[in-house]
């Protein structure tokens, strides 16, 4: 038990230490039963639920069984237009330390509700996301920067490989970074956005912004990719 403790607090200091800010929200794992989901379909009906179940295929939302007002009734992924789901408890104590938004952040740079993000709640969006060269799917995913989307909208990309992470005796305390996004600008499908590829693609991103592009050009570090988008988001009018 002494030992578990240790490990615990051992794990905070380090998430502390290695994000003093955190831009992206993290992908939320699980999600609460009790406390009340919040969905918008697509013909703009407004829906407010706890969650019976929940249906993924592959890592993608495919369905939402919710209870509203004593009825069981399912959503599925093509039916809805944006929606909030909360964090369960679990969940939120293995990362909510790793997650808080300076409330100035929200100020003009999303329509979000950022009350909901600040309690833990996930937030997804309904986007076109590019496939192949010349195909496109509609898919429900988690935006992983809600509270500065108004340029630029990055998405969980639930097939991401992680960065190494760091680790002590044999356990991982410190998790990676995610090595891909999905990146939409404007009205544009979203494409994903691969580590390996933020050199080549920075300049697409935010080359319309000459003074602000001129200062991250010949420093892209993948690792703040998530402060290149807020910064990004904040100066470039």
């Amino acid at each position: 038990m002494k030992n578990l403790l240790t490990l615990m607090c051992l794990c905070i200091s380090v998430s502390f230490y290695a994000q003093d800010k955190q831009y992206f929200v993290k992908a939320t794992d699980g999600y609460s039963h009790k406390k009340t989901s919040y969905l918008t379909l697509t013909d703009g009906t407004e829906i407010q639920g706890t969650i019976k179940n929940l249906n993924w295929k592959k890592g993608l939302f495919e369905e939402i069984k919710l209870k509203v007002d004593g009825k069981k009734v399912k959503y599925s992924a093509e039916d809805i237009a944006h929606m909030y789901l909360p964090q369960s408890g679990l969940d939120k104590l293995a990362k909510g330390l790793d997650f808080a938004y300076d409330a100035t952040q929200w100020a003009n740079k999303s329509d979000v509700n950022g009350e909901l993000i600040q309690e833990g709640y996930a937030y997804f969006e309904s986007a076109e996301v590019q496939i192949k060269k010349k195909k496109t799917q509609v898919l429900l995913l988690q935006v992983v920067n809600p509270a500065f989307n108004s340029k630029v909208k990055v998405f969980h990309d639930p097939y991401a490989k992680k960065t190494m992470g760091l680790g002590i005796g044999g356990i991982n305390v410190a998790g990676g970074i995610d090595k891909s996004y999905w990146v939409q600008t404007g009205d544009k499908p979203a494409f994903k956005l691969k580590k390996k590829d933020y050199d080549e693609t920075a300049d697409m991103l935010f080359g319309d912004c000459d003074a602000y592009f001129e200062t991250i050009k010949s420093n892209l570090v993948w690792k703040d990719f998530p402060m290149h988008v807020y910064d990004y988001v904040e100066n470039c009018k």
